[in-house]
């Protein structure tokens, strides 16, 4: 517990402020809030104000938080509270607010420049040697193009001028998702890596990890994504990953050298007291496990409109600051949104996601604690080698006492009992596992610790091929149609590659052909939605071959990068023969 409260101060003192949200909860209840800056509370009166204004047709909250400005904030503001309005709400006109965005603002992305990569050439030696069909080859050549697209660097004036910008300082190049999403997003880079080292850009992709270490040691941990309204929040823990992927290819150890000690201080708020929960089972053993939590109590900027509008259903401000918690922290999980965070799984204000363990976190934690041994005896630590081997076993341990139903054969998420998420531990009980499928319950295959048990991955396999989940265009996230985008019936890229790649990896020849024909069928309606609309999407619609997905509280995107990323990584595992059909 001493170690715990070391750990949290430790993280706390990297915070520039810091205060404290009280809910009537005792004291370890406490959230440590990290405030965004002036700037960013400002341009959430401009959103709602554009809102009013322009109506919510083709309305995109997180366009306004992403402008700079022209000019010093106080001008700005004063302009902007000197705009006349109008009615009993005060209502701005259209050309008004138009005039005063023209002449006080630059574009959302100017202060991203487009670069050239320096490690990309049109057709890299040795690219994709088992893709034989020209017809996927070209495509392929079109989709590893698409880099030079997704290519940024931050401009000049952020460095000179951080106060006028939201968009953080990053020292290296860039490679953003697309569309809307401007600057870089931390679990992104994983499957945007895997893609730049398909094409061969291993600067590019030592690049990404540069920035990412440097947003640990600015702020402790990697953040949601590169801007000002992020820093309450991490995302999916995968920077490891990320060294160790791109080791495997360079055999860089000063990259090694570079990224441990980020990697140890990540690992460490992961793990902190905000994060970890301690779970009995049965026989009285206690089971360390983490949990998301962001650190934020009000709207997100990003979507700040939307969050007020959803909270608008609770009466006290103890709730909506619960809600507004849940919201955040569902976000930092990547899933946002998704009924595997709610208790009601058709209502969305009953969003509880720090009520839960998942597993896909504590899968990529283990994954982490993996990683950072190898790495470590890479260098020669022995010490930190055992350390993190032992608490991959231990983790590996809680994973399966916590979430693992052997009866039906997965991984389940495991609810917190109401009212007990600020004591030091619970008892575990079957009835607080999830049971509701999603794709999430079969990311634990990903890991070498699991793949590598024959028996439970047939068994495992079984359960997959049972459940629903597989469908004609690729893996479905979940079996409940609620209209939020991390449901049925979309398909993301990050949940094909890593159940294809955990069942591939274990070996097991019917294992091996059932990953083919995942990423045979991922392939295909990639392919043919790019012919379709001359793009790459973010999601698909696994029901039908060719059809991006939908849902959510944004338009479908395009770019995309782990998209581009996760058709490159499977084009070079499993190739395309000749004779192959590549359409629906």
């Amino acid at each position: 517990m001493a170690q715990q409260i070391l750990n949290l101060v430790f993280f706390s003192l990297l915070f520039l402020t810091t205060m404290v949200l009280t809910r009537s909860l005792s004291e370890k209840c406490r959230v440590t809030v990290v405030p965004t800056t002036p700037l960013v509370t400002f341009l959430e009166r401009v959103q709602e104000t554009a809102l009013d204004t322009f109506g919510e047709k083709n309305f995109d909250a997180k366009l306004y938080v992403d402008l700079s400005l022209k000019l010093n904030l106080s001008k700005t503001e004063k302009a902007f509270d000197g705009l006349t309005r109008r009615g009993e709400n005060g209502t701005v006109s259209v050309k008004d607010l138009k005039q005063f965005i023209a002449t006080y603002f630059d574009d959302a992305g100017d202060d991203l420049l487009y670069y050239d990569p320096v490690d990309f050439v049109p057709e890299p030696e040795g690219f994709l040697p088992k893709v034989k069909n020209p017809e996927v080859r070209a495509w392929a050549l079109e989709v590893h193009a698409l880099w030079k697209n997704l290519s940024r660097k931050v401009s000049n004036g952020v460095r000179e001028q951080p106060e006028l910008h939201t968009l953080l300082p990053l020292p290296e190049a860039v490679v953003v998702p697309g569309s809307r999403f401007i600057e870089v997003y931390y679990w992104d880079s994983y499957w945007v890596i895997r893609g730049l080292l398909a094409s061969k850009m291993y600067e590019t992709a030592k690049a990404i990890v540069t920035n990412l270490i440097f947003l640990v040691d600015t702020y402790g941990y990697v953040l949601n994504g590169s801007r000002a309204y992020y820093t309450n929040r991490s995302q999916p823990p995968l920077l490891s990953a990320m060294v160790y992927e791109i080791f495997n290819r360079t055999c860089d150890v000063e990259l090694i050298r570079k990224a441990l000690p980020a990697l140890l201080k990540e690992h460490a708020f992961w793990n902190s007291e905000i994060h970890e929960v301690t779970i009995q089972d049965a026989q009285g053993c206690n089971h360390n496990l983490s949990r998301y939590y962001a650190m934020w109590n009000k709207p997100r900027p990003e979507s700040s409109t939307k969050d007020k509008e959803s909270a608008s259903k609770f009466l006290s401000n103890s709730e909506k600051q619960q809600f507004y918690h849940d919201i955040a922290s569902a976000a930092e999980s990547g899933w946002d949104f998704s009924t595997r965070w709610m208790r009601n799984t058709s209502e969305f204000t009953t969003l509880s996601t720090t009520s839960i363990l998942p597993v896909d976190l504590n899968v990529y934690i283990l994954k982490m604690e993996l990683d950072i041994a190898f790495l470590a005896n890479v260098l020669g630590n022995k010490a930190t080698m055992e350390s993190f081997l032992e608490a991959a076993e231990a983790r590996k341990n809680a994973i399966n006492s916590v979430f693992w139903n052997g009866e039906m054969g997965q991984w389940f998420d495991y609810r917190l009992a109401n009212g007990t998420i600020c004591k030091e531990s619970e008892t575990w009980q079957a009835c607080n596992q999830n049971q509701n499928v999603y794709a999430s319950n079969f990311i634990p295959l990903w890991i070498d610790l699991f793949h590598s048990d024959a028996a439970l991955v047939k068994n495992v396999m079984g359960s997959f091929q049972s459940s629903g989940l597989i469908h004609v265009a690729g893996i479905a996230t979940s079996l409940i149609n609620s209209g939020q985008q991390w449901d049925f019936p979309n398909g993301w890229a990050p949940l094909q590659h890593m159940i294809v790649e955990g069942l591939l990896r274990s070996g097991l020849k019917e294992a091996r052909s059932l990953a083919e024909d995942i990423a045979v069928r991922w392939i295909k309606t990639n392919y043919v939605g790019y012919k379709k609309t001359g793009a790459m999407h973010e999601k698909y619609d696994v029901q039908k071959c060719g059809e991006f997905g939908g849902g959510g509280e944004y338009i479908p995107q395009t770019g995309f990068g782990w998209s581009n990323g996760v058709i490159l990584a499977f084009l070079e595992e499993f190739g395309w023969p000749e004779d192959r059909s590549i359409g629906c």
